[in-house]
């Protein structure tokens, strides 16, 4: 299929080529001591071997949330594909990148720290709130998901095993232990091992659907497979249920293209890289290489289904994504590969949600100068947890709406964030600044218009995100003119 294979080549020319680029506007320094070297801890700023640090951060932005919303969003068709690429290499891979060289430059700090310094205490205020909720939203997510596709396991049925209940007291358990003990404990050893098995299934998954599935489309085919055979909906136009593709598609695919919760994860491997030019194959690395497996999840969606929309909308109606996993993978992985594939979607959740926890231990810690005693981390811990236990009893849909919209708004302040930091450089900002513009305008028109938000009718969305959009480009052209303009104190204005 042409158009699967144009978006794998896109992704891999972005971090070969537009990476190097976006590297020269951040100041990346290798003779500067990172915060590694100038802290070692022993729990936190611990050395990390770059290859390891690329699988652990991969790992920690991955879990489901480059599987869930692929699948989700092939309900939209193509135009599924097409955004998981442009937001991967023009907002999240530079997002991500973004993160970790904030957090290297201000010794490993949380967000809400590196806002104050780069804004005043109200920004930082913000940041908290959100970095927060969503970093307890993706707990929440990343506890249910996998105690629900573990108890539905066959293997499991008339035992204790098979028990929701079971799996989540479980699951909460090991991130209890997870986010006490030092990172090279747990973190730095199992997640690589974890990571490869997440490339090896994504490729393994490719290869059996691009063999095996007779309905595929191949080359010029495919647009019109979906429009008129299968789909029935033009390529941007709303799918048959009538959700638009702006804004929801954008919120409905966030891992794989854009995602906040990346930025709440990048002080962990900030605090145990060795040296500075190590965070763009860390970061911008792991983040097109979970664009590629997005795309593989959306071709799934795409792919799997031979009565198209139909049949996967239907599927999703019974058991949401995870049954939409446990058929791809049986079907084109046979029943043991699609036993392993669904206890590895069981697994990667896991390691998410615990570098979540720890991650908000780090950020609460960060904010409020909390030593890190045992005893404090463990005052942090319990109550988070127990907070997260009551959260897993509210509706999983209701969890998952809240976790999209803040996972777009988080990226989109942390897009400013990266804006100020290049503007203070006098470097090229525009390669930040414009995606925050689009992500503003994605937020605004979504938390305007949908049920959790203010519930303006649809077709207010549009106008309200070129509106948000036109404003925010007319502000920093402004801004951006005023810091370039010479001073009438300098020889130029002068006129010498």
């Amino acid at each position: 299929m042409t158009i699967f294979f144009i978006c794998i080549v896109l992704l891999l020319l972005s971090y070969k080529f537009y990476s190097p680029f976006v590297e020269k506007q951040a100041g990346i320094d290798p003779a500067i001591p990172t915060p590694q070297k100038r802290f070692n801890e022993g729990v936190d700023y611990v050395a990390v071997h770059p290859f390891k640090a690329f699988l652990v951060q991969f790992l920690n932005i991955a879990g489901i949330g480059p599987i869930f919303g692929p699948i989700l969003g092939a309900l939209y068709g193509p135009v599924a594909l097409i955004w998981i690429v442009l937001g991967n290499i023009f907002g999240g891979a530079v997002h991500d990148y973004f993160s970790g060289v904030l957090s290297i430059k201000e010794d490993g700090k949380s967000l809400p720290e590196i806002a104050k310094r780069y804004f005043n205490r109200y920004f930082k205020a913000a940041m908290l709130v959100f970095t927060a909720m969503l970093l307890f939203f993706v707990g929440v997510v990343f506890t249910m998901a996998p105690a629900g596709l573990l108890a539905n396991l066959d293997i499991f049925k008339g035992t204790i095993l098979a028990s929701n209940l079971f799996w989540v007291l479980a699951i909460l358990g090991y991130y209890f232990l997870a986010t006490l003990l030092p990172v090279d404990k747990i973190i730095t050893k199992l997640y690589p091992i974890f990571g490869l098995i997440m490339v090896v299934m994504g490729i393994s998954l490719a290869v059996a659907l691009l063999g095996n599935a007779p309905h595929l489309p191949i080359g010029g085919d495919f647009l019109g497979y979906f429009k008129a055979d299968h789909f029935d909906h033009d390529f941007l136009k709303p799918n048959p249920d009538g959700l638009p593709v702006w804004p929801l598609l954008f919120v409905t695919i966030t891992c794989g293209a854009i995602s906040g919760f990346h930025s709440t994860q990048a002080p962990i491997m900030a605090r145990c890289l060795t040296n500075e030019k190590y965070v763009r194959p860390v970061y911008y690395g792991a983040m097109t290489a979970e664009g590629i497996v997005a795309c593989i999840w959306a071709l799934a969606g795409i792919a799997a289904f031979p009565g198209g929309y139909p049949e996967l909308k239907a599927l999703l109606d019974l058991g949401g994504p995870g049954q939409v996993i446990s058929h791809v993978a049986g079907t084109y992985l046979g029943a043991l590969g699609g036993l392993m594939a669904i206890i590895a979607v069981a697994i990667f959740p896991i390691t998410s949600g615990d570098t979540s926890f720890r991650s908000l231990r780090l950020t609460i810690v960060d904010a409020f100068d909390i030593p890190q005693s045992l005893r404090n981390r463990i005052l942090l811990a319990v109550p988070i947890l127990i907070i997260a236990y009551f959260m897993t009893k509210i509706d999983f849909t209701l969890i998952w709406r809240y976790f999209a919209f803040s996972n777009m708004l988080l990226s989109t302040s942390v897009l400013w964030l990266a804006a100020k930091y290049l503007l203070d450089r006098g470097t090229f900002h525009w390669i930040v600044s414009l995606p925050a513009i689009v992500g503003s305008s994605v937020t605004l028109a979504y938390i305007a218009t949908a049920n959790i938000g203010l519930g303006l009718p649809a077709t207010y969305s549009k106008p309200i995100g070129i509106t948000v959009g036109l404003i925010l480009l007319l502000g920093l052209i402004i801004v951006h003119n005023k810091r370039t303009k010479p001073s009438l104190s300098t020889p130029q204005a002068k006129g010498a």
